[in-house]
């Protein structure tokens, strides 16, 4: 029987959203978004800096990531964010410790930076593959957790997001990039591979949200069953989580213009 994760399992991926209510409410979210780029970049009514943003998506593969991340990122100027796709450590990065190889991409003072995929592969893929054993799972995990909470204490705005699609939906997605010669690049044997082993990737996420789930730098889950659904909701928890760290840090967050999503 395949093993179903407690905070997963409660997740209602029936939820859907028409596309034309989608697109408004993405348009909104957007709008908002820009809004609160612009103030923590320093550049809004000559505001000062902000905290840096750290926005990272974990998920199966084709859950919408990417799809999600250009959404995120369309209404923002290119100079404004810097979107950081994650993929296997080199050798040098594995000669270092796991969380040095994302030094250079944090987000400083002002900054914005968006992970497709982070360094939770480190509890994910290295541990379903066996690259690392239960008992250095656990200990990465602490040290992620210490790793996060000094970015949190250091100024950086911390949001994660998983996107949660269902086995017969990531198949259905698979089968459509394997049939449409403009997507089969996005199909790869990792997939297929990864796919064969949910079971044990359902197992290494109960795990993983159980131990990096903190007040400091919560897990945000995202039915992602219906992408409307889901690229509409990331926006809106983004703004919220947004919104929410930078008034408890006690700074004067401009409010929501008429038309745009309101926190």
């Amino acid at each position: 029987m395949t093993f179903v994760p407690n905070r997963l399992e409660k997740l209602d991926l029936s939820q859907t959203l028409g596309h034309d209510e989608s697109e408004e409410r993405v348009r909104k979210a957007q709008r908002r978004l820009t809004q609160l780029r612009l103030f923590t970049a320093g550049v809004l009514d000559a505001s000062a800096k902000g905290p840096g943003l750290l926005v990272l998506f974990e998920g199966f593969d084709a859950a919408g990531k990417g799809g999600a991340i250009r959404r995120l990122t369309a209404a923002l100027d290119p100079r404004h964010v810097r979107v950081m796709p994650i993929g296997p450590p080199t050798d040098e990065e594995l000669s270092h410790h796991f969380l040095w190889r994302f030094q250079h991409s944090l987000p400083g003072k002002g900054s914005m930076t968006v992970y497709d995929r982070s360094w939770y592969g480190r509890l994910l893929v290295e541990r379903v593959d066996e690259k690392i054993d239960d008992d250095t799972a656990r200990r990465s995990a602490e040290e992620i957790v210490d790793f996060e909470n000094m970015l949190v204490n250091d100024g950086v705005t911390l949001i994660k997001c998983w996107l949660q699609i269902s086995d017969a939906e990531q198949l259905r997605r698979f089968d459509a990039r394997a049939s449409d010669p403009l997507k089969q690049w996005k199909l790869t044997s990792d997939d297929w591979h990864n796919r064969e082993k949910r079971p044990a990737y359902l197992k290494a996420i109960t795990d993983m949200l159980e131990w990096t789930d903190h007040a400091h730098a919560h897990w945000d889950l995202i039915a992602a069953e219906d992408k409307h659904f889901a690229r509409a909701t990331v926006l809106e928890t983004i703004v919220d989580r947004w919104v929410h760290d930078l008034e408890r840090r006690g700074l004067p967050v401009p409010k929501a213009r008429h038309g745009d999503y309101l926190h």
